[in-house]
């Protein structure tokens, strides 16, 4: 019998799509988000993910941190629509051991993480489980002109990000093998990306309204996954010139003996944004991000043939379609 470890997450998510009855939807089915069309104009923005104990929560997270965390993951496919989040519900499930002082850490992460995207935790459920699980719902609303999907990449297009790549794998390598940090500085930034992510709201929303992005996706299975779910879905290729690997991550890199494209490239839980930007009006992207404190980081450009290529160091390398997946090991 075939076990959803052999077929992984992907699979199980395309098992379910086939059995599905869909209307007809503003979003497509599989994309960051899902919407239900309200009017002429308006869309409900939806959005649901599970945070589970045994492979989301690091040893040196507090309950805290895992309620935050339950709410940023969800935020940042907001933040890759240009959405803000206007409530969730958040179920929990928890081991009849679990400590009070750890529900209360718990509720407190989740109500910091809404309130620190201006949303609020209106509801939600509780019930008894093997293991934690933290599952929050948004809900916003947007026009549907307004929302990138995946799918609007075309040949020319910029390819840039919000943010540089590897810190969070280089957190987790810290806490989980024993690896070590150049700096007490720099640990405190792998750390930070582990157990304090940051969602790109505010640059996810200024985007939007600036109307020069292409496609857009959130990049929390990893960079080179991100750039290929675009691919699929736009019917294009890219060329990164520009691989964004973190300055730190190369020391990280170098120190540990570890292959720095491996770091920024097939990594989880980065949290930054993947996007496309219409040529003509990257500056105005760039103005737009700038203007809400963030950074837009230029990587390559959109290509006709879907292929994915990076020149690293002078030499030309193919991407590989790999990432953080759920049931299969990374890599």
């Amino acid at each position: 019998m075939t076990t959803v470890k052999e077929i992984g997450e992907r699979k199980i998510i395309e098992i379910i799509r086939r059995k599905l009855s869909l209307p007809r939807m503003p979003i497509p089915f599989g994309d960051d988000v899902s919407g239900v069309k309200l009017g002429d104009n308006q869309i409900a923005v939806l959005k649901t993910d599970m945070l589970v104990g045994k492979t989301d929560v690091p040893p040196g997270m507090s309950f805290w941190q895992v309620g935050r965390k339950a709410v940023v993951m969800n935020v940042s496919d907001f933040a890759a629509k240009g959405v803000k989040p206007i409530a969730l519900l958040a179920a929990l499930g928890v081991p009849s051991a679990f400590l009070k002082k750890n529900v209360v850490q718990l509720a407190n992460g989740l109500s910091a993480g809404a309130r620190e995207h201006g949303a609020y935790v209106l509801g939600g459920d509780t019930g008894e489980a093997s293991d934690l699980v933290v599952s929050c719902s948004l809900f916003g609303l947007s026009e549907r002109r307004l929302i990138p999907l995946r799918s609007g990449a075309r040949a020319g297009d910029i390819v840039a990000v919000t943010g540089f790549f590897g810190k969070s794998v280089a957190g987790l390598k810290l806490l989980l093998e024993r690896a070590s940090s150049s700096s007490t500085v720099s640990r405190k930034i792998f750390l930070d990306a582990v157990l304090l992510p940051k969602a790109r709201l505010r640059e996810g929303f200024a985007l939007a309204q600036s109307r020069a992005v292409s496609a857009s996706i959130d990049s929390s299975d990893g960079l080179a996954w991100s750039l290929y779910e675009i691919s699929r879905a736009s019917h294009a290729g890219f060329l990164i010139d520009h691989l964004p690997v973190a300055p730190e991550v190369l020391r990280f890199a170098q120190r540990n003996k570890l292959d720095p494209l491996e770091l920024a490239l097939y990594g989880g839980e980065e949290y930054e944004l993947v996007l496309t930007i219409k040529p003509k009006l990257w500056q105005r992207a760039l103005h737009a991000v700038e203007q809400v404190g963030g950074r837009l980081l230029r990587i390559g450009t959109v290509t006709k043939k879907t292929e994915m290529i990076l020149r690293w160091n002078g030499k030309s390398v193919v991407i590989e379609p790999r990432g953080w997946e759920h049931f299969r090991r990374r890599g």
